[in-house]
This record gives structure tokens, sequence and C-alpha cells, in this order.
């Protein structure tokens, strides 16, 4: 069987609980929030290094972003994935997932060898789901969503794929293909402390800009993005009801069990 060069698409997120976006530009505001991997994308990653371990394919990040994505990636690498991609440019800002997924898929095809893209399901900043299939179209390749397990079949020509929705179901695809892999379908594991210092301090990651892409002007940012927010609102929330006990602790304490009992009663 040949070797397999898989590559794993990842996004630095803003942690969800502490994103603002700017009323004005309707943009997300990364200043004001801390930086995490996205969720999904480190299971993608477990899936790919599965992959490896099984038949020795070699992996690759990719990641569209600013070049503070850097050492959030090299987790990846310290995981035991093999080179690095990171495709920085202020063209690239404020892009939506069809303009993401353009800059991607040129990377990819400059990259030229991919057999695999496995990417995670969904963002956790945007959770459109669309990257996958978005990415998928460009490159006029099958997509196979939902995925939880994934071998590399005897023949070396296709990708076997366990897929989880409304029960499981086994599906193979030839490659090229994506994949896009679900929440929470794996653990994936720790980094490998021998190659922490190789993956921080040694690798020099491949940095493209849009020119060294030959991407379309048009097709990138803002200026490529026909997605455009209208309006903001707060979520409505259901305040929780809440009971302040007055008193010496041991008068609390007297209070607190009537109130369990009251509500073990009903």
């Amino acid at each position: 069987m040949p070797e397999r060069h898989v590559a794993v698409c990842m996004k630095v997120t803003p942690k969800p609980e502490e994103i603002e976006v700017d009323r004005e530009t309707m943009l997300i505001l990364r200043e004001g929030a801390r930086s995490e991997i996205n969720p999904p994308d480190m299971n993608a990653v477990e899936l790919a290094l599965q992959l490896k371990d099984q038949s020795g394919s070699k992996i690759s990040i990719l990641s569209m972003g600013p070049m503070f994505f850097d050492p959030y990636l090299r987790v990846a690498l310290a995981m035991g994935a093999d080179e690095l991609y990171l495709l920085s440019d202020r063209a690239f800002a404020g892009a939506d997932t069809l303009a993401t997924t353009y800059v991607l898929a040129r990377a990819i095809e400059k990259i030229g060898d991919v057999d695999l893209v496995i990417c995670g399901e969904e963002s956790s900043d945007g959770a459109t789901g669309q990257v996958p299939p978005g990415l998928a179209a460009w490159l006029g390749w099958p997509v196979v969503s939902m995925a939880v397990a994934a071998s590399f079949d005897a023949d070396g020509d296709h990708v076997r794929i366990e897929r989880e929705a409304h029960g499981r179901s086994i599906v193979s695809a030839p490659f090229p293909a994506v994949l896009a892999v679900k929440t929470a379908s794996n653990q994936p594991r720790f980094m490998d402390y021998e190659q922490k210092h190789w993956a921080f301090e040694d690798v020099e990651p491949v940095v493209w800009c849009a020119q060294d892409l030959n991407a379309d002007p048009d097709r990138i940012g803002l200026k490529g993005s026909p997605t455009t927010v209208s309006g903001l609102r707060q979520a409505g929330t259901r305040a929780r009801k809440r009971e302040h006990l007055v008193g010496e602790p041991a008068e609390i304490a007297l209070q607190l069990v009537d109130l369990l009992q009251s509500q073990l009663l009903r």
C-alpha cells in the first residue's frame, strides 16, 4: 500500500464564552478573548494520527489565519503530525466560509500530493458546518460527513469510513476525498514529549500569502465573502429560581433541610 498524504484543516478560535462582536463591522473581536484550538479539529487530528498508526501516512497541518495561530498549531506536530502550513495574509481577513474554503483549496492544490483532507465538522465560533463540503466543492472531490472512524482499504485506492448519523453506517470513498469528523468522536491523544522540542523549536512552518497561492483577489477576504450579518440580538435566557437563606449556620442548615424535604416530597 502506498504511503498516503493526509492534510488536517485546523482553526484557532476564541473561547465561545468570551466572544464579542464589533457592532459596526459585524466581525468577531479577538482582542479581548483567549484562544484555543477548535475542539472538533482535535478530533480530526486524532483520526489522522490513527490512520498514520495503521499505515505510516504523512500528516500535514493546514490553517488559515494570523501568525499568532502558529504555537497552537504546533500542538498537532507534538502529537505526531509531520508538517505545518499556515496561510497568513491581511487580505484573507474577514473571510466567510466561501472565501476560506477557496484559500484552503488553493493551498491543497499547491501542496499537490494530498490524498485525504480531514476537517472537524464545524467551528466553535461559526458552527456552520460548511467548510468540509465547501472545500470538497472547490477541489471537485467526494466528501463524507459525520465520520467517527476510518481506515485505508487493502487495495490502497479507497478510504473506508464509519459514520454515525441516525445509526451507524460504513461507506467507502475513492482518493482523493474530504472527511468531516464528528465532534467528540474520539479521545485526542496527549503530546509526545519526546518530540515536543522538535515541534515547538525546530520546525519551520511553511507560510503562504495570497500571492504565493496565486489567489484571485475577488475571491478572498471580505471582497470574496457574499455572506453578510444584517443584525445582532441577545438570545433570551431563563433566570433560575434563587432563595437566599439567612441566619446562624444552625438555622440555615435547618432551613435547607426543610427545602430539600419539600422538593423530595413533591
